[in-house]
């Protein structure tokens, strides 16, 4: 069976390759005719649509690997939608690439001990093994995270300083860190690693979050810095991290956990105010109180927001009639950034700050973003 996925996975791999590389032409003779180009995907919201468009962009992907080494934080994002995408698709191949970059990766986290970016991971070894029951799948970052709860890190999380990225400093670490120690604590009901989640969370949102804006500044190096406007800045990127970590971190915790409550508050002060910030378009800006000096369309911000506000309508925590209507234009407006062979375009490129940047552009991580919303909008599809 394993043989024979293999060989189907890498024909379909080569055949796609072949759709889209340039006609090849002998000497003394005309080049063939271009291959014919995939249909524009349906923005339509519907089951079918939505997984059609799920599926066409993991194929791009899955045919065009990014580079990034396998445990990396870019390509740990695209697991988490990769999981989404299994959960709503009944093709199994999604799934089983998954388990095969587990395999690969000895299921090790990443190699940097402390650093939230190389934790993500964990949180595809989790659901693998919560879904096929597997306790090996675990074992490593088991292994790992009790070394930290052993050895933990303390101090100032300004960012400046040297080794302060051992702990959660910057936003980001929201998404890619507190939602795996949450999942390792489902399966094996040890209270310790809901702990260290909660209180390190509320640690770094104590220091990053705006309580009158309602949104997080990346790191300590945005305190003082304003926009060609004035205003703050803050990350259209950065505060999508954070939502969909409110997100991962409510799907776990038990409606009756004592730091539930906090929770749900700041995901819905936070879930308003993006709302009331999405352009006329559907999409948010890189500069989310500045649009006009980054007016470029971003898909991995946006793709984040829709994830979290279409997981909120779903999970009841928002408002249907006042939600869904901002749902359903932000998946159109992705969509739209979906060129007919699956790339996903305008995502903004590794960084830390609103930038710039080619339309074109795609990463892996913006694929995962874009399955994570397209997982919430198939489900709202079918209510």
């Amino acid at each position: 069976m394993t043989r024979h996925f293999i060989r189907t996975a890498t024909a379909l791999t080569f055949a796609i390759a072949l759709l889209h590389a340039p006609a090849a032409t002998a000497a003394g003779q005309s080049p063939s005719a271009a291959p014919p180009q995939a249909a524009p995907l349906s923005a339509a919201i519907t089951p079918q649509a939505v997984l059609a468009a799920m599926e066409r962009v993991a194929d791009w992907q899955l045919a065009n690997p990014s580079r990034h080494r396998p445990d990396d934080w870019t390509q740990a994002v695209g697991y988490t939608g990769f999981m989404a995408l299994a959960g709503v698709s009944n093709d199994t191949r999604y799934r089983d690439a998954m388990v095969r970059m587990g395999e690969k990766n000895g299921w090790k986290l990443g190699p940097n001990h402390y650093h939230a970016d190389d934790h993500v991971v964990g949180q595809t070894y989790a659901e693998l093994s919560i879904a096929l029951r597997d306790p090996k799948m675990i074992a490593p970052m088991r292994a790992h995270f009790d070394d930290i709860l052993a050895n933990p890190r303390t101090g100032s999380l300004e960012f400046t300083v040297k080794g302060n990225q051992d702990r959660w400093s910057w936003c980001d670490a929201l998404f890619m860190a507190p939602p795996a120690w949450l999942r390792l604590w489902s399966i094996t009901g040890d209270k310790r690693y809901v702990d260290f989640a909660v209180r390190e969370w509320w640690v770094t949102s104590d220091y990053l979050y705006d309580k009158d804006e309602h949104l997080y500044y990346r790191d300590s190096n945005a305190f003082a810095a304003r926009e060609a406007n004035g205003k703050k800045v803050f990350w259209g990127r950065g505060n999508g991290w954070v939502m969909g970590g409110l997100v991962r971190m409510l799907q776990y915790l038990p409606a009756a956990h004592p730091a539930r409550a906090k929770f749900e508050q700041q995901y819905r002060e936070m879930a308003a105010r993006i709302a009331g910030l999405q352009q006329a378009d559907g999409l948010w800006r890189s500069s989310l109180l500045d649009p006009a000096s980054y007016p470029m369309k971003e898909s991995s911000g946006s793709a984040l927001y829709t994830y979290a506000l279409a997981w909120g309508v779903n999970a009841g925590l928002l408002d249907r009639a006042t939600y869904e209507p901002a749902v359903r234009k932000a998946w159109t407006a992705l969509v739209g950034n979906v060129n007919p062979d699956g790339r996903l375009t305008h995502v903004q490129p590794i960084g830390l700050a609103p930038k710039v940047f080619d339309e074109q552009a795609t990463e892996v991580y913006g694929v995962g973003a874009f399955l994570l919303a397209g997982s919430e909008v198939y489900r709202l599809a079918r209510r």
